[in-house]
């Protein structure tokens, strides 16, 4: 490369002297300057458009030759800067690649940052891109798996985390990750998690990387099944968040969907709402002034009209407040509820003539509805009794602590598994022996086995080593989230549905890229992605490429020019009665 390095600096300086490129430069590749020797003639010369970051745009024109035994030899250090037939170099397809799932930019972002680099480009062109981008970087994984495979035996093994995800009806994007290592070994994308499906991909899992140490994941049916199936003997644990917020759901969602469904009845949150409007167009520019006078106790209610209202306008917005939630989301988050409790204390203010003004009197009726709907009442009085039931569970997991504000990213506290038994197991003694809290039973029975896992000793290079799996499989949960709120902040939207169906399979091994163990496997030697990349053979990408929108075809161009005929039935009829 110092011959072509050398040209490029070469470049640089005339773009600094002239300040611009008067014509798009061209560069010349000749295979004879890059080292070849003998027998060469020269076949063709061809030119092609090349943009790359180091650069920008230039034309490459390229000496092609061929040896004595009549192959052709084309310029490596064409091939170097960029895929055959390409357009764009590996650093911009690296570079956007990074842009688009790393920092989560989206193509506009990326089209602006691009264009201060001189490198000109579409939406389109950066949404394919990122596609070839998670090929390449699967190819190199897929390349690298002894060395992964290598790299896990030193460990003593790996231990088997496995989880999905969907939105709606989209298809299922399942990953397999290193629970040790912190590395995303496989993704498959299926219709559902049904057993049937996901015995294939476990085996291919078994197959590349033999069997885990340990499993951990959720309590689906499917999954378990599967695992019975191609891993049987192998340990296998359940999730304590999974299996604690399952139980959870199992137990509160009945009456937390009355509640839920009753407020949305009442319509009291459009009314509030509509109050704040009112109120906020009231005390106009006023709001921080006497907000910060009536939070320092500086300001007399009775002589500023204005006072009232902020009150009612900070009460209102209280009711809505969710910010003292723990973010593991329901049955540990209960937002719904809360919003009740604090609706019958505004409510109860009010009554008493505790707060007074005329835009508190405005809220007693609607809030009064509420407070005496007797279903309301009912379903939060049950749900509080049981609350107080999961709670002691929840204590005794040692999981998802109330009040941690890690939400997801809490691994729960680091206890010792024989402790937890033996408070899960005198829980068990405690629970009431009624119909309401039957299945929380049959759960901890059914899946005792398979809660408390006790340390595994393996066998390294450097002697026995102790391995305590993890208790839960929230890796898995915060991997799913960054990857979906990745994508919501690329695509503005809430609904990844259409996402999941567009998104390639391997997408997930992006979140490997900050494991510099992992990027030191996978580059092989290289220094760079860009290096690692050329290495590939781009006719790979390309039929993978091929392969994926064949498979995301679900009706092929021909049929879907025939559906869109409008006088389809008749035609149809005439030609199947010939």
């Amino acid at each position: 490369m110092t011959w072509l390095n050398h040209y490029i600096e070469k470049i640089h300086a005339e773009h600094r002297a002239a300040k611009l490129f008067p014509d798009k430069p061209t560069i010349a590749f000749d295979p004879c300057r890059e080292g070849f020797r003998g027998g060469l003639r020269v076949v063709k010369t061809s030119k092609k458009n090349v943009v790359t970051l180091t650069i920008g745009p230039f034309c490459a024109k390229e000496t092609i030759y061929q040896d004595s035994a009549g192959a052709l030899v084309n310029s490596r250090q064409l091939r170097a800067l960029t895929p055959y037939r390409c357009t764009f170099g590996y650093d911009v397809l690296v570079y956007v690649g990074r842009a688009l799932f790393v920092e989560g930019l989206n193509e506009r972002q990326i089209m602006a940052a691009l264009g201060r680099k001189n490198v000109p480009i579409s939406a389109r062109e950066i949404s394919y891109l990122g596609k070839k981008f998670i090929v390449y970087l699967a190819l190199a994984h897929r390349q690298s798996r002894k060395r992964l495979k290598q790299a896990m035996a030193l460990r003593g093994g790996y231990i088997l985390h496995l989880d999905g995800t969907c939105e709606a009806d989209s298809p299922h994007l399942f990953s397999g990750i290193d629970g040790i290592a912190r590395i995303v070994i496989d993704n498959i994308k299926l219709p559902s998690e049904k057993a049937a499906l996901l015995v294939p991909f476990l085996r291919r899992i078994k197959r590349r990387y033999g069997d885990p140490l340990a499993l951990v994941h959720d309590m689906g049916r499917g999954l378990m099944s599967a695992i019975g199936a191609v891993l049987p003997g192998v340990r296998d644990y359940i999730c304590h968040f999974h299996f604690l917020r399952d139980i959870g759901k199992d137990l509160l969602e009945k009456d937390y969907a009355v509640i839920r469904n009753r407020l949305k009845k009442h319509k009291i949150r459009s009314v509030l709402r509509q109050r704040i409007k009112v109120l906020r167009k009231l005390i106009g520019e006023d709001e921080r002034r006497l907000a910060v006078a009536m939070d320092r106790g500086r300001i007399d209610p009775a002589s500023s009209p204005k006072a009232s209202l902020l009150g009612a306008y900070a009460l209102i917005h209280w009711c809505f407040d969710t910010a003292g939630l723990d973010g593991y989301g329901f049955p540990f988050d209960r937002p719904h509820l809360i919003f009740y409790r604090r609706l019958k204390i505004l409510h109860s203010l009010i009554d008493k003539q505790s707060i007074r003004g005329k835009q508190f009197s405005r809220l007693w009726r609607p809030l009064t509805r509420i407070v005496e709907d007797p279903q309301l009442r009912q379903a939060a009085s049950r749900m509080e009794k049981k609350i107080a039931v999961f709670e002691r569970l929840r204590e005794a997991l040692a999981i998802a602590p109330p009040g941690s504000r890690k939400g997801l990213n809490d691994d729960g506290r680091d206890v010792k598994i024989k402790g937890i038994a033996e408070k899960v197991k005198k829980f068990r003694q405690t629970i009431p022996e009624t119909e309401e809290y039957r299945k929380m039973r049959v759960q901890i029975d059914k899946y005792w086995e398979k809660l408390f896992a006790d340390p595994i000793t393996v066998a390294t290079p450097d002697g026995p080593f102790t391995i305590q799996p993890q208790r839960t499989n929230n890796l898995m949960e915060r991997f799913f989230r960054d990857i979906k709120r990745q994508s919501r902040r690329r695509c503005g939207t809430i609904s990844l549905n259409r996402t999941l169906r567009t998104i390639l399979a391997d997408t997930p091994l992006v979140k490997n890229l900050d494991n510099p163990e992992y990027l030191e496997i996978i580059l092989d030697g290289c220094g760079t992605l860009e290096e690692r990349f050329a290495r590939i053979d781009s006719r790979l990408v390309t039929e993978k490429l091929s392969a994926e929108k064949r498979n995301q075809q679900r009706i092929s161009p021909e049929v879907r020019k025939m559906i869109r005929q409008q006088d389809l039935p008749e035609r149809l009829v005439a030609l199947l009665a010939a």
